[in-house]
């Protein structure tokens, strides 16, 4: 029987108001993000410090903790306690991490917003990933998606200086939407949730604002989803990744356009969408 961690319920506010003076000399209250260091300690040892909005922290340190691979089942982790009054989370493992301290020596600082890291040796795993190779993703969907994500309501729309991620089905029903300042924290948020929820990847689809960097198509494939989206774009080194992985990345997801990079069979074109979107111009 699968044992649950516990875990903390750490509520934080997102945003804080701040008085602004525009170009007229005119001065009004505005929301920014609340960004905030959370320290990560595993059985009372150190690991390392997130800039986060805090909105899942929880869900963050175990998509952490998954996506680094250094803990690899849910099952190992007894408990994961945030406290906001000292900005740290207290993870504690049934039987420890073993070697730890050589696995967590080798650091690589990454693309993130907000300067992110992964511990080397990821990138030697690649070659085990093995991605459902039926998974398909209709066009019709894709738009779906894209227009969810459209009227999604955010702090992005509200603040700005955010990146959002989001977790969606194979029919395009949105699962999960988590924002933070870094977008890799918000796709550790959502490996989180996954984990605790039992939710595979193996039709999903991923949204992100951000880049589709490595390290993003890395953890991606480490959840074992198909399908990267993007409204942005991708890195050489991303691509490399997802065309290794078979995994299909999507660049430029606007409206009904869309750049298909890698893993192009995956993708159903439905030619009605696009004589349907011609219609309506």
């Amino acid at each position: 029987m699968l044992r649950r961690p516990v875990l903390s319920n750490a509520v934080i506010s997102l945003t804080r108001t701040v008085e602004v003076t525009d170009e007229r000399g005119r001065v009004s209250d505005v929301a920014i993000p609340a960004e905030r260091p959370l320290t990560i300690y595993v059985d009372k040892r150190e690991l390392v410090t997130l800039m986060t909005l805090g909105g899942a922290p929880e869900a963050l340190t175990l998509g952490y903790l998954r996506n680094q691979r250094l803990v690899r089942a849910l099952d190992d982790i007894a408990s994961v306690q945030v406290d906001w009054d000292v900005d740290a989370v207290a993870v504690t493992t049934r039987d420890g991490i073993d070697d730890i301290e050589s696995r967590t020596a080798k650091r690589v600082v990454t693309t993130g917003c907000g300067q992110g890291s992964m511990f080397g040796g990821l990138m030697d795993e690649v070659d085990s990933i093995v991605l459902n190779p039926d998974a398909r993703l209709r066009q019709s969907v894709l738009y779906r998606i894209v227009d969810t994500i459209r009227t999604q309501p955010s702090v992005y729309k509200q603040a700005g200086s955010v990146h959002g991620c989001a977790l969606f089905d194979a029919e395009g029903t949105l699962l999960y939407f988590i924002e933070d300042v870094g977008r890799h924290n918000a796709v550790d948020a959502i490996a989180g949730r996954m984990w605790l929820d039992g939710v595979r990847g193996d039709d999903k689809i991923f949204y992100t604002t951000g880049r589709l960097t490595s390290e993003m198509v890395i953890k991606g494939g480490q959840m074992g989803i198909p399908f990267l989206l993007s409204r942005s774009g991708t890195t050489q080194m991303g691509h490399m990744v997802a065309e290794k992985l078979h995994m299909t990345l999507l660049a430029r997801c606007t409206g009904k356009h869309f750049l298909l990079l890698t893993a192009k069979d995956r993708l159903l074109f439905e030619p009605d969408q696009v004589d349907r979107s011609i219609r309506l111009a």
